[in-house]
């Protein structure tokens, strides 16, 4: 991939969670308005499509898992997490096509290191041949920028969610003790090694490895305990679906070719 290539992925990504940052740190209401889900169709365009399919999901799931919203919310995360698969799967196959054509790449790099101009629009070029796209590890990011901003506001309008405790901390609430934005970045960093165990060495990815979970770490420690709860599930989730694609996917592959 081309340090061109690799810095506009840098970019995408460290801009998608700086506006996530913005926008949960201004939208926290400085007096909380108890809002009934069905009032949500009232609303404006995100409360109506956003909100109201979040805040009516979580007390459905609720009401079928014994009230707990905690439980509710791991449903909602692997749902979300299903949504997002075409994409993964996409993102899988696309990094699978750029390790296929890393040695045409090397040779591009080499034979246009002088010219820059040129070395992108041959790369370009190579990715449009072999149908890869590297910026294809930001879209499952970017789809959840609105499904997080949803969930916020769907807790903190609905004091059932608002109010519940589940486990040792209250959902509509910061975490006392910080254990959910520990392990939030933990999880982060973990489900980006094992990324990182079945995709080319990366140096740009790296930085983005060490930069992403202390930003995730900074995030949760100013929301509701229900989002980092939300990506704890996601990234638990995501670490199991990365050896399973990409792990499992490599061995098959491997034992093909030995026959």
């Amino acid at each position: 991939m081309s340090q061109t290539v690799n810095r506009k992925r840098k970019r995408a990504i460290i801009g998608a969670l700086l506006l996530v940052v913005l926008l949960l740190a201004g939208c926290t209401p400085n007096t909380i308005d108890t809002i009934q889900t069905e009032d949500l169709l009232e609303g404006g365009f995100f409360q109506r499509y956003f909100v109201y399919p979040m805040s009516w999901a979580l007390n459905l799931f609720a009401d079928l898992l014994f009230g707990e919203y905690g439980l509710s919310i791991l449903v909602m995360t692997i749902l979300v997490r299903l949504i997002v698969l075409p994409l993964n799967i996409k993102q899988y196959k696309s990094t699978k096509a750029m390790q296929k054509i890393q040695p045409e790449l090397q040779a591009l790099q080499k034979k246009y290191k002088n010219d820059q101009q040129k070395l992108q629009e041959e790369t370009m070029k190579l990715f449009q041949k072999h149908n890869v796209n590297p910026l294809s590890g930001c879209f499952p990011l970017l789809v959840q920028m609105p499904i997080l901003i949803a969930l916020y506001y769907a807790i903190m309008y609905n004091p059932d969610i608002r109010t519940h405790s589940f486990l040792w901390m209250n959902l509509g609430e910061k975490d006392p003790y910080y254990i959910l934005p520990i392990l939030a970045a933990l999880t982060t960093w973990v489900q980006q090694k094992v990324m990182s165990m079945f995709t080319p060495p990366n140096p740009q990815m790296r930085m983005i490895m060490l930069i992403f979970p202390v930003m995730i770490f900074t995030i949760s420690m100013g929301l509701p305990a229900a989002l980092p709860l939300y990506w704890v599930y996601g990234n638990i989730f995501m670490i199991v679906q990365t050896y399973f694609m990409y792990g499992r996917g490599s061995k098959e592959e491997g034992g093909s070719a030995k026959k």
